[in-house]
């Protein structure tokens, strides 16, 4: 009796697991819910990728990346979808309200809507990383600022840790890895 339960039990959870592994591309969210951005180093070469996932209360951002010196890293969101050069053309740190605030994760002035916790490159160089902001978003309307505006956004990843106080960028040094963000 108690193994025909459990059998019972084992297909009726199957079924719905089974559903959810078939779901098309037309089941998925709404376009907006989801992007991503190709990492590129300076001299071009992809080097990994960020994808993004509007949660209800902000937004998740899974970044993988190779080639960077082992430690922490400032990582930042930018204000223009552009990677030149030494990805100066991506500008500085998106801001959702007018002006902004003071960077840094620990200002007692700040965050700026760009500022995120900082990641870390194993003795590889690679980054395997989830950071979370309530102060961005993809979808068209909430909280934070919005990544899909006119110009774009981009992803920037720094040579060193952010400090989270110091001004501007909180000391993350040169930007060593950047990415258009684009919705997915």
């Amino acid at each position: 009796m108690r193994r025909q339960t459990l059998a019972a039990l084992a297909v009726s959870l199957a079924a719905p697991l089974g559903a959810c592994a078939s779901m098309g591309t037309a089941e998925r969210a709404p376009l907006g819910d989801f992007g991503e951005a190709t990492l590129v180093n300076a001299q071009g070469a992809r080097v990994g990728r960020a994808v993004l996932t509007q949660g209800p209360t902000g937004l998740l951002i899974r970044v993988e990346a190779t080639g960077l010196a082992p430690g922490w890293h400032g990582i930042h969101l930018h204000q223009k979808a552009e990677c030149e050069g030494a990805f100066t053309s991506a500008g500085g740190h998106i801001h959702g309200g007018e002006g902004g605030k003071p960077h840094g994760l620990l200002n007692a002035a700040g965050p700026d809507d760009g500022d995120l916790p900082n990641v870390h490159a194993d003795a590889q160089g690679r980054v395997m990383a989830e950071v979370f902001t309530p102060r961005a978003r993809i979808s068209a309307t909430g909280p934070g600022a919005w990544l899909w505006d006119e110009d774009g956004s981009s992803i920037v990843i720094h040579a060193s840790a952010d400090d989270h106080t110091t001004q501007p960028i909180g000391g993350a040094g040169d930007r060593v890895a950047c990415g258009i963000l684009a919705a997915g």
